[in-house]
């Protein structure tokens, strides 16, 4: 990378500055979003673990089974809301 010359970053407005750097925050955006949404895949793997494990118990409860499904659906729903998000927000990809 060779650096601008001083008097040439100087002429550079605000304005412009942020759209040289645009593309890089849109980039790290997208990059947060994904991570969020790994983040939920995580959680879904793990309730699913977790609901998996009540019910091979001898006594089951029933209540709690229907209380991490509903989390799992919760999850789920949020997941596709983040992948919407992502398409609107960023359609080149």
């Amino acid at each position: 990378m060779k650096l601008p010359a001083y008097k040439d970053i100087l002429k550079m407005s605000k304005e412009k500055i942020d759209a040289t750097l645009a593309p890089i925050r849109a980039s790290k955006a997208k990059a947060q979003a994904h991570l969020e949404m790994c983040k939920l895949d995580e959680k879904l793997a793990v309730l699913e673990s977790e609901i998996t494990e009540m019910c091979t118990k001898q006594d089951i409860n029933f209540g709690a089974i229907i209380e991490k499904q509903d989390q799992y659906a919760l999850i789920e729903r949020r997941k596709k809301q983040y992948a919407k998000v992502i398409s609107e927000l960023f359609p080149e990809d």
